[in-house]
């Protein structure tokens, strides 16, 4: 089946673009969730008419994020965590205790855009990818620091 993106899908295309998808994937999920219309006649020339807007849409969402991932960059974070006999550490430094972090320093972001292929743990410094949109990482210094005990 043929349609028409009306928003980015990272394993599809970007906004506007025409992919042809399997008929479930259609029905079940981007018809209904308003990602993708139908790519017929009506719809491909309403698009047309869209395009410019949606690129000067995306260009300045790509701003945003660049602006973003330039800040993320010059962010460094320090964690501190309960460690126990030989700096070991009771559990493990997750994407959600690296976003509570960022966002108590002023930046909103999800956390499933931190990508960390495991949960930390161990002490130490680490360098941890923020994904804010298919084409813009930036990196985030985390510092796994062991919590001053009361």
């Amino acid at each position: 089946m043929e349609i028409i993106l009306k928003e980015t899908v990272p394993s599809l295309g970007k906004a506007g673009d025409i992919v042809k998808v399997a008929n479930g994937y259609a029905r079940n999920f981007l018809l209904p969730k308003g990602k993708a219309v139908f790519a017929d006649k009506k719809n491909m020339s309403r698009i047309e008419r869209q395009r410019a807007s949606i690129l000067n849409e995306a260009a300045k969402e790509r701003d945003e994020f660049d602006a973003l991932a330039l800040k993320l960059g010059n962010l460094e974070i320090s964690i501190p965590v309960r460690v126990g006999e030989m700096d070991r550490l009771y559990g493990s430094v997750t994407n959600l205790d690296i976003a509570n972090v960022i966002e108590s320093q002023g930046y909103s972001i999800d956390r499933k855009k931190i990508q960390l292929d495991e949960p930390i743990k161990t002490l130490g410094k680490f360098e941890v990818p923020v994904k804010l949109s298919p084409d813009v990482k930036a990196m985030v210094k985390v510092n796994v620091v062991p919590q001053e005990s009361p």
